[in-house]
């Protein structure tokens, strides 16, 4: 009976950021467009056109470890203002992480699953399931995104 229900943005209003173009939009004939909510603040999509402003198209809300474990450009740690941070894209994506043992775990974890998809690359008949670095490497991958 008392205060306000904060209300979902409209769709037209829900706009993202990105480096190189600022603010953008969902286009209206995306499947994402009625949507109003992300439990992540991060999208990836496939296309980006600018009409009337720029929009995307054919997205999909990323959480953060795929991102960081996925996502493309190289994986740094730094402490900033006494806070541990993971970044990606020379900084213009950043994450605090609960301490530098946990930033240093996660950055290692991209490096041994880069590395492993070069091997994978290197030789295409390896089973990633059966190598024992493997297995274990996409083990903990799976149990760190499920349990996020």
């Amino acid at each position: 009976s008392t205060g306000a229900v904060r209300m979902q943005p409209k769709a037209e209003e829900l706009k993202f950021v990105t480096k190189n173009d600022g603010y953008v939009h969902i286009h209206p004939s995306s499947v994402n467009y009625q949507t109003r909510h992300f439990e992540s603040p991060y999208l990836v999509y496939h296309e980006k056109i600018k009409t009337s402003r720029v929009f995307i198209r054919d997205c999909s809300m990323v959480s953060v470890y795929p991102l960081v474990l996925l996502g493309g450009g190289q994986v740094h740690t730094q402490l900033q203002q006494g806070h541990f941070l993971i970044s990606l894209d020379d900084g213009w994506i950043r994450f605090q992480a609960a301490s530098h043992q946990v930033a240093e775990l996660v950055k290692e974890l991209r490096c041994e699953l880069d590395q492993l998809l070069q091997d994978k690359i290197r030789n295409p008949s390896m089973d990633l399931c059966v190598c024992p670095r493997g297995s274990r490497i996409i083990g903990m991958i799976v149990k760190l995104v499920t349990t996020q």
